[in-house]
């Protein structure tokens, strides 16, 4: 007892000489701070350390305000370790940076730029002067890795070295094995039984690899093409009458070395189902009659996915075009599992009938608006029509004056039975001084000067003066063209012209000509589709012989060495290609006639009928098939076709394969020069696609041709056994100076004296 008193006693001024020191010390959970230093800082400013601290000169800091500020500063990730102390009021912050980066190389790369690589970098951040992060740095292996995934190199590896240099700074270098492209191994497909797995699979996209796969590229993985194959699977199936058909799954897995691809297709076929009976309910006017004669899915035949589609659509289309905008076409089905068949209900839904309110036109900067709205066959105020609205694009799209022609429709707030449409052009330059050189395999080498203003001040009016020098013939043209002479859109142009002539530089026979004339010409348009041509003009023709003319020329020459004729021309066409350029639907037919009027001096008339027909089959494969029959005499006291006006064939225009005008009648003089004739006919079939690796291109194409063709003396000549015929290949370009065309050809039967060309090209002028 007395030793813990005495303890105690002895204690006692310890204990308080300690509280009292305690009171004295400013407590660190609250001081004023007077100042705060920092400790440790070697590449990052002192002003950046401040900038992110929340505590100031002359706040009050106390636990919480330090924890946040310790906080603070880790968050940056500039620093490994943060300590702050304070000290007689003032906070100490001792820091421990983490290395900046010095410099990145990497090597290795060869199928991804460098540009790749250097933006990867900018994205992670990893770049020279930041600060180096562990995280960032399997960031960046990770994002360039999947840049080789996406390639599929999915053994592609990078391996990051880190280096310590001076000044607290690392270097990083980057070492890249892109490793081999994966291929596809092993395509396999579970669960098929009606279908055989060679059927199924050239339904696919993807293949497996093969001889050819460098080139062909047949053997890559691709995850948007096995969706888009399992898509094929399903369409394939439900296409066939299998509707419960369920692709249970597309599994894909990856050899070890990460090089081989296997693929398998586990599916379930289902049962075959047929066409019971179809009704139609509904139809905005139409008769349950009139719409099923729009649906093509015969009962008792299998059920087709796209024949339900293509059904449903055309009625769409067909209340479309009567003004029913928005109808909406329900199948509703009832399937009997016993017999395996499916009933079908189609329930129309037509809508409100459409008005059009408004049509905005933009885009069109120098065209008046006029000369757009004047080709809408879709009017404000009118009942709506998807028809008149292809139409009206069509239209639009054929002046040549715009490069892209979009018609959007939006529909009028607050009202169920309006809508509005908006016209937007990409105007092309339609006004130009061209200066240049061309090539046609007929004439040859050309120069041409043109000043040509196919959008006359926007009005739509054309002007144009030409002249054009080749070995042939020398050609000078004015002509003033107003294609809206009238409100009803009939066309007028005013033309005139000098040609001169020599043929002593091609293959048929000789002679030379000077022709001077002037004239008018109208179109008159008859329905949409249908119009009337007319002209009248006057030529005075000046023909002379050469030392070789052959005697055939050379008496028509001697009779008729100065012609002043009054030629009148006229022809009926209908043209319902969307395109004059490039076509891919529709087709072109005329019948055309001329006549030198009763008291020329040259008495004579040509017909000619001419037709041209194109069809997309599928995807962008286009065929077209064609034909031309042309036949002309002289009347009254002349009983021949003038030779100047001879029919020719052979060419890039006629019978590819050989030489242009070559075909036909020859001279009997030693040279055995082409003569032309009265009579020609020409037909030909071609399959146009698009360029390899180009099949997004509207400007170029290939084709597949197969060309027949003969011009005969006269009627009594004419002798299908003497027609000519060639297969070839062709290259078509709608380049920046011209329309280009290279063709190879190889004629089928050919004789002896025919003038074979097999490759043909041609610069400058319009393409079939």
């Amino acid at each position: 007892m007395n030793l813990s008193i005495t303890l105690i006693r002895r204690l006692m001024p310890l204990v308080f000489s300690f509280w009292a020191l305690l009171v004295s010390l400013p407590a660190s959970a609250d001081f004023v701070v007077d100042d705060i230093r920092v400790e440790g800082a070697q590449n990052i400013e002192v002003g950046t350390i401040f900038n992110y601290l929340p505590v100031k000169v002359g706040d009050v800091a106390d636990d919480a305000l330090i924890d946040d500020s310790i906080k603070a500063l880790f968050a940056t990730g500039f620093f490994q370790d943060v300590e702050i102390r304070p000290r007689d009021n003032v906070l100490i912050v001792v820091v421990a940076e983490r290395p900046a980066i010095s410099d990145v190389s990497y090597s290795g790369n060869k199928d991804i730029e460098d540009e790749t690589i250097e933006t990867a970098l900018a994205q992670v951040g990893v770049t020279e002067g930041r600060v180096f992060r562990e995280p960032l740095l399997e960031q960046l292996v990770q994002a360039i890795e999947e840049q080789y995934f996406a390639k599929g190199r999915y053994s592609a590896k990078v391996d990051a070295v880190v280096t310590p240099v001076d000044l607290n700074r690392v270097s990083v270098s980057l070492t890249i094995d892109e490793g081999r492209i994966a291929r596809i191994r092993e395509i396999n497909i579970v669960g098929n039984e009606v279908f055989t797995d060679k059927e199924l699979l050239s339904e696919v996209s993807l293949g497996k690899e093969s001889w050819h796969s460098f080139i062909s590229q047949v053997g890559r993985y691709s995850k948007e093409e096995l969706l888009a194959d399992a898509e094929t699977l399903r369409s394939f199936y439900l296409d066939r009458g299998y509707m419960n058909f369920d692709l249970l799954s597309s599994d894909v897995t990856i050899s070890q070395n990460k090089q081989d691809i296997f693929i398998t297709f586990s599916l379930r076929e289902g049962n075959l189902f047929t066409v019971g009976g179809i009704e139609v309910e509904g139809g905005g006017g139409f008769s349950a009659g009139e719409l099923l004669g729009l649906i093509s899915m015969p009962s008792g035949k299998p059920f087709s996915q796209t024949d339900l589609v293509a059904s449903r659509s055309a009625i769409e289309s067909k209340l479309a075009d009567h003004g029913y905008a928005f109808a909406n076409v329900n199948a509703i089905t009832k399937i009997d599992e016993v017999e395996n068949r499916v009933d079908f209900v189609f329930a129309v839904d037509p809508g409100p009938l459409v008005y059009v309110r408004h049509i905005k036109i933009s885009g069109n900067q120098s065209t008046l608006d006029e000369v757009i709205r004047r080709e809408m066959r879709q009017l404000e105020s009118s009942v709506f029509s998807a028809e008149k609205l292809r139409r009206s694009r069509e239209r639009i799209a054929r002046l040549g004056f715009f490069e892209d022609v979009n018609i959007d429709l939006t529909e009028v707030p607050g009202s169920i039975d309006q809508v509005d449409l908006s016209v937007v052009v990409k105007e092309r330059a339609t006004g130009n001084f061209m200066f240049g050189a061309g090539y046609d395999d007929s004439d040859g080498l050309f120069l041409l000067a043109e000043v040509h203003r196919g959008n006359l001040f926007g009005t739509g009016r054309e002007l144009n003066v030409a002249a054009e020098v080749s070995k042939v013939d020398q050609t000078y043209d004015i002509e003033y063209r107003n294609p809206y002479h009238t409100a009803e859109g009939i066309s007028r142009a005013l033309f005139i012209s000098r040609e001169n002539i020599d043929t002593d530089a091609v293959t048929t026979a000789d002679y030379t000509s000077e022709t001077t004339g002037g004239g008018i010409r109208y179109k008159i348009p008859m329905s949409e589709y249908n119009s009337l041509s007319l002209s009248i003009a006057v030529e005075d023709i000046l023909l002379e012989s050469t030392f070789s003319t052959p005697p055939e020329y050379r008496s028509f020459i001697d009779r008729y060495p100065d012609n002043l004729n009054l030629n009148l021309s006229a022809g009926f066409s209908k043209d319902t290609r969307d395109s004059i350029f490039f076509p891919r639907r529709g087709f072109f037919r005329r019948i055309s006639g001329e006549i030198g009027v009763p008291g020329s001096d040259l008495e004579y008339f040509k017909i000619s009928v001419r037709g041209s027909w194109y069809r997309e089959l599928v995807g962008r494969l286009i065929l077209n098939v064609r034909g031309d029959v042309g036949y002309g005499n002289g009347y009254g006291d002349l009983n021949e076709l003038p030779f100047f006006k001879n029919y020719y064939a052979g060419g890039t225009r006629s019978v590819r394969g050989f030489e242009s005008r070559s075909l036909g009648p020859v001279s009997s003089g030693v040279d055995a020069s082409p003569l032309g004739g009265e009579v020609r006919t020409v037909a030909g079939i071609e399959m146009y696609f698009p360029v390899f690796g180009l099949q997004d291109d509207n400007d170029k194409r290939l084709s597949l041709f197969a060309d027949s063709g003969q011009v005969f003396a006269s009627t009594n000549d004419f002798d299908l056994g003497d027609v000519r015929m060639s297969v070839g290949l062709g290259f078509h370009w709608f380049s920046p100076v011209g329309p280009i065309s290279l063709t190879m050809a190889q004629p089928l039967n050919d004789e002896a004296g025919d003038d074979i060309k097999r490759l043909q090209f041609t610069l400058g002028s319009l393409m079939r």
